[in-house]
């Protein structure tokens, strides 16, 4: 009898603000036991060093297996490679177009038009404000091809006292998406 298949995740980190979101992801993945197959952006490193101390080694450091954004031969541009599916946290506008526009030059942009033609969950925690038109069209775009857009907007009927408790329960909803639930999402309770 053949071993179980691992559950994967991509996580992608593109050049938009917001670093500790899939830093967070990274963490709630491996304390689920899920491997996290990562990769960032050139542009997020830039944003990363204007916004953050955190270093790209902090996200390596966390995820089970690393890719270069410039390898568009790596396991994850393959359908053939089986996850639960792909977060990009945050997604740039960039990102997002490429991704509607079906343009895969990017081991980002590529694996998730893999991940869309498979039928696999991606979850694009859009950050950018205000849209224009040009956005809100990509949005549709990609929301008809299946991928699921959910800009990173804080809950607060947790009522969180910091914002780490923001960040744990966006990150968290956001692995609710590929049905992955984790105990930093603080659940709505009835009555």
């Amino acid at each position: 009898m053949a071993a179980p298949r691992p559950r994967r995740v991509i996580v992608a980190f593109s050049g938009a603000s917001g670093p500790d979101y899939p830093l967070r992801i990274l963490e709630l993945l491996a304390g689920m036991g899920v491997e996290s197959h990562f990769v960032m952006s050139r542009s997020a490193k830039v944003s990363l060093a204007h916004e953050s101390d955190l270093k790209v080694r902090d996200f390596e450091e966390r995820a089970t297996r690393v890719y270069d954004n410039a390898d568009i031969a790596a396991p994850i541009a393959s359908g053939s490679f089986l996850t639960e599916g792909m977060i990009i946290a945050p997604c740039s506008a960039k990102t997002l177009g490429e991704i509607a526009a079906g343009i895969g030059g990017t081991l980002i942009a590529r694996a998730a038009d893999v991940v869309l033609k498979e039928r696999r969950r991606l979850v694009l925690m859009l950050r950018e404000t205000p849209l224009n038109l040009i956005h809100c069209r990509n949005m549709v775009t990609v929301t008809e091809a299946g991928a699921i857009v959910m800009p990173p907007v804080p809950a607060f009927y947790p009522r969180p006292q910091t914002v780490q408790e923001i960040i744990d329960h966006t990150a968290g909803r956001a692995l609710d998406l590929l049905g992955l639930h984790s105990d930093a999402v603080h659940r709505w309770k009835d009555g």
